[in-house]
């Protein structure tokens, strides 16, 4: 499983090619070669790129749903629709395709946002608007997510 570290601030050019930042190519230099898939968030207003290794646990997972139930193929259907697989050209860049541009509202300022196992892509100011709460707040989510029941304390960090 990959652990992806950092927030970057790139541009995009006239064609939505995005240059991989040199931290995030290097952190994914193992798993580079077999490509990405490029997806619209579930929660968010962003876009989301995995390496094929995560997609495809993520996938075998989805798989075992059972699609005899309506509600489940709904939600694969939704969940999988637009996915594109995209892979860096030769320069390091990363072509949004436009029906994702669209989706996101990516205009030429960008935010790159690692978030565990998947990138994030966002404009640039929906980015800020998405972490723009106050500490108050943080404090609040923080204890809502880490705190309690939602975790197991596996390894005694708390």
């Amino acid at each position: 499983m990959i652990n992806l570290i950092g927030t970057y601030e790139g541009k995009a050019d006239a064609k939505l090619r995005l240059l991989l930042p040199a931290p995030l190519k290097k952190q994914l230099a193992s798993v580079m070669q077999d490509g990405f898939v490029m997806k619209r968030s579930v929660h968010e207003q962003c876009l989301e790129v995995y390496a094929m290794a995560e997609w495809n646990l993520l996938m075998n997972e989805i798989s075992s749903i059972n699609r005899f139930i309506k509600k489940n193929n709904d939600f694969i259907r939704i969940f999988t629709a637009g996915i594109k697989i995209v892979e860096l050209d030769s320069a390091g860049r990363l072509l949004i395709p436009k029906d994702l541009q669209a989706y996101a509202g990516i205009s030429k300022e960008i935010v790159l946002a690692a978030s565990g196992n998947v990138i994030e892509i966002w404009d640039k100011d929906k980015y800020e608007e998405s972490i723009n709460v106050s500490s108050d707040e943080f404090s609040a989510l923080t204890e809502d997510v880490m705190g309690g029941n939602n975790k197991r304390n596996v390894d005694g960090i708390s």
